[in-house]
């Protein structure tokens, strides 16, 4: 996804000089290209996460597109008070780009893990959320980042569904986009985690179970009608999210039902639980350790669909 978004994002400095990118010490061999070819519209604010937002959102109250960009939780937690005092409440266009969502630095410890900042940044008022689950998405929102007004948190995952996107098709910002589609469980995703959800879906299908899979790019502003459109069909709610379950995907998709008093008849929020992860090991280790993997996503629809 990394790679898929300083692509586009170059494609598009070069058209449009008002587009800037800040690196907090990062990102050597990726960005050499763009810092190169575009040094006007390039800055390595240096390992100061704190300075380097409040830069971004002068630049952008300047007229300037900003794009933050560091691993994981260090564009975001180590300076949450600049996004929410400065760059949110002013309406800057700063786009806060996170890479390594979830446990794509899995093997560095949990300071890297980046597996709250959903809930996190979902609650600060007119902050656009992002999570794309494949790499067309990717470029889709990229594309589309220096037209959204306000600020905006961008999550990248080591992780991919390959390209999803479909000929013809256009993504639309806070409207999902519906992969699969089946009348036994609504499942809702977002992230890299979408490959998973996907090889689940097809393998149900294969033994007479079928899902509406929806990959939610956009987690806010939320797309309530899709979901609770599907439900009326299958009755049966599953979230799956490499993320904590408090404040993510599940628990918006809990909140939406509570707010439509639309009660699913059977239901399973799949996520992060039990405190903060002390193993270590790469993404795909991880997510088996939390049953995050198709597999035992697949078990825990078959027994939800039990009762």
């Amino acid at each position: 996804m990394r790679d898929a978004f300083i692509a586009r994002l170059t494609e598009h400095a070069k058209a449009d000089r008002d587009i800037v990118l800040v690196t907090g010490d990062l990102g050597f061999g990726v960005l050499t290209d763009f810092a190169k070819n575009y040094p006007e519209q390039f800055i390595n604010a240096g390992v100061a996460e704190q300075n380097m937002t409040g830069l971004a959102t002068g630049l952008a109250l300047a007229g300037k597109t900003v794009f933050t960009y560091s691993i994981a939780n260090f564009p975001i937690l180590r300076c949450l008070e600049q996004i929410r005092n400065d760059a949110a409440y002013h309406d800057a266009n700063v786009n806060v780009v996170a890479i390594g969502g979830g446990f794509s630095y899995g093997a560095l410890g949990m300071s890297h893990h980046a597996t709250e900042d959903l809930a996190i940044m979902r609650a600060l008022p007119q902050v656009t959320v992002l999570s794309p689950g494949c790499l067309w998405e990717t470029e889709e929102i990229t594309s589309a980042l220096p037209k959204i007004p306000g600020a905006c948190y961008f999550r990248l995952d080591k992780s991919h569904a390959g390209r999803t996107g479909r000929e013809g098709e256009k993504l639309e910002i806070g409207k999902a986009r519906q992969l699969r589609e089946g009348s036994d469980v609504t499942l809702l995703t977002t992230g890299g985690i979408l490959g998973e959800a996907i090889a689940c879906a097809d393998s149900l299908a294969s033994k007479g179970v079928t899902c509406d899979l929806f990959s939610y790019h956009t987690i806010s502003p939320f797309d309530e009608q899709s979901m609770l459109s599907s439900l009326e069909k299958t009755g049966c709610l599953v979230t799956l999210e490499e993320h904590v379950l408090t404040g993510g995907l599940g628990s918006i998709a809990a909140e939406v039902c509570l707010d439509a008093s639309v009660y699913p008849k059977k239901s399973k929020r799949l996520g992060i639980t039990g405190g903060y992860c002390s193993k270590v090991g790469d993404q795909n280790y991880l997510r088996g350790v939390y049953g995050l993997t198709a597999a035992d996503v697949e078990a825990s629809i078959l027994q939800t669909l039990k009762g």
